[in-house]
């Protein structure tokens, strides 16, 4: 009971600061590729891509909740954790901005299955509520931010656990990873989209990574290191066992 009563507690936390994000000004484009702005044959694609995933992350879901009842809590803790900071939207001088993601926290505690998900609750409050994203473009923002992103975080993860390193810098490695790796797919889907009339599609991708990079890497970073803080409190506060993930 006093673990849920704290995990409940860091959930409300999160949630208060979900519903502040929904009234703070929202006057610039984010990461997050905006409704309508994907053709739509490039729309319809990554739906198509992105559907299994949700399903199988559904069937995943299920089963953790069916053996332990008490992980919806932390499972919304995930969610609230992912919700807030990909909301956060900080400007770069090329005049877009950029956002972390906070799929480390859940890809090392559920798997990147699950996170497809709460991607997937995330992205489609945010393009609801802060129109941030969108429902035409929630397949793709959901395979790069939900899917892809998540299995690469997952795989150095489970790489830095082989291999020894401590604990903390796999969380680092793995959240900072994600995150980059979120940034990169959204490049692609969008230079493959509006290839470069000169340079072609790779061209475009470069530019689209230059448009996010500056702001992109300390971000993560920061991502990671907030990861491993969040991590460490909930192990030494018992709430979850670092020996099991």
């Amino acid at each position: 009971m006093e673990m849920e009563r704290q995990l409940k507690k860091l959930s409300f936390t999160g949630v208060t600061m979900a519903i502040l994000l929904t009234i703070a000004p929202n006057d610039v484009f984010a990461m997050h590729i905006m409704e309508g702005f994907l053709p739509p044959m490039w729309a319809l694609a990554w739906w198509i891509l992105f559907l299994p995933c949700l399903f199988m992350g559904l069937v995943r879901l299920k089963q953790i909740v069916a053996e332990d009842s008490n992980q919806k809590v932390l499972l919304a803790l995930c969610g609230a954790f992912i919700f807030v900071l990909s909301a956060l939207k900080i400007p770069s001088v090329t005049g877009s901005c950029s956002h972390p993601t906070g799929v480390g926290l859940a890809v090392i505690l559920f798997g990147p299955v699950v996170v497809a998900v709460l991607g997937a609750i995330v992205l489609l409050f945010q393009a609801l509520l802060l129109a941030h994203g969108g429902l035409t473009t929630l397949g793709a923002n959901g395979m790069s931010m939900a899917v892809i992103g998540p299995v690469v975080g997952y795989l150095v993860w489970k790489l830095a656990c082989k291999a020894g390193l401590r604990r903390d810098v796999g969380v680092f490695l793995c959240a900072m990873l994600a995150d980059l790796t979120t940034y990169f797919v959204t490049s692609v889907q969008l230079g493959l989209a509006f290839p470069d009339p000169q340079f072609g599609v790779s061209g475009s991708i470069i530019k689209f990574m230059g448009v996010f990079c500056i702001t992109q890497i300390p971000i993560a970073i920061a991502e990671g290191l907030l990861t491993v803080m969040i991590y460490d409190q909930l192990t030494k506060r018992q709430l979850i066992h670092a020996g099991t993930h």
